[in-house]
């Protein structure tokens, strides 16, 4: 039996670990609710003290002032056009190239998968001015291809959807091949169907990567209508220097897609990374 001593020892020991929880959550989305109260707020309320969270006058307008002094649509459509390239290129060279590592037997898999695994310790700033003399090369500066080729397959993402399919038997795939199954066949109507969370989990953090991405774009692009959001953002922020609420709105604007897509797509992503590390 649970003595009363025990059952205290247990309550202040959860009543600790919620308060630890509870305020790791407010270091976390104080930033964010204060950048989004700030791009509400006109300037005159941005350095009142003391702060206010909510903003005694909303200015809405603010966000308007945003689209008229930059082309902020034009920087939207570039970062969904990029997105949209490097996830869906990276998602068919990870499903290609993890399938043959989890289920095909060819000679040096373990040596070139373990070469794969390596590079993932060469920081990816080292690869920037060769990425940029090849892209130069070829003429494909201010292009989407040039700001989307480099970045279209991922090591990491190999690796974890690999871990994935390492969880389907093989004796489920040598069934599928002795009742004349194609490897692609088998690949598409079985491995990827089941491996849904680990893709949704692949998607997103590619998503986010390339969403946020600018170095690579600041290099390649020279001209504004090739740029992204955060090449876009930063040349705002630089010519509207003091307008706090301003810059504020502008960081909201580049922001809230990436957390609403992270809302709908969160259960997937922990039952795809926890999935991920574990080996059948």
């Amino acid at each position: 039996m649970i003595s009363n001593y025990d059952n205290k020892k247990l309550s202040i020991g959860k009543l600790g670990i919620y308060t630890i929880l509870i305020l790791g959550c407010l270091v976390t989305l104080i930033p964010f609710l204060w950048m989004i109260s700030t791009s509400l707020k006109p300037l005159s309320e941005v350095f009142k003290m003391p702060p206010n969270i909510i903003p005694k006058k909303f200015r809405v307008e603010n966000y308007k002032d945003v689209a008229i002094t930059i082309p902020i649509t034009r920087y939207f459509i570039n970062s969904i056009i990029i997105t949209s390239i490097i996830t869906i290129g990276t998602l068919v060279t990870t499903i290609l190239a993890a399938f043959a590592f989890s289920k095909f037997e060819f000679w040096g898999k373990e040596l070139v998968f373990s070469i794969l695994i390596g590079t993932m310790i060469v920081p990816s700033e080292v690869t920037l001015i060769p990425n940029y003399i090849t892209i130069a090369k070829l003429g494909l500066i201010n292009t989407y291809t040039g700001l989307t080729i480099p970045w279209i397959a991922s090591v990491v993402s190999i690796f974890l959807l690999r871990q994935f399919f390492l969880t389907v038997p093989k004796s489920l795939y040598y069934a599928a091949k002795l009742d004349g199954c194609s490897d692609f066949k088998f690949l598409l109507r079985i491995m990827v169907p089941v491996s849904k969370p680990a893709l949704i989990t692949i998607a997103l953090l590619r998503i986010v990567n390339s969403w946020n991405e600018f170095m690579w774009p600041l290099i390649v692009t020279n001209i504004p209508n090739m740029r992204n959001l955060p090449v876009g953002i930063m040349n705002f922020t630089t010519e509207s220097a003091g307008n706090y609420n301003l810059m504020m709105a502008a960081s909201t604007i580049v922001i809230m897609p990436l957390i609403i897509v992270y809302i709908f797509t969160q259960k997937h992503i922990i039952l795809g990374i926890t999935k991920s590390g574990i080996k059948g």
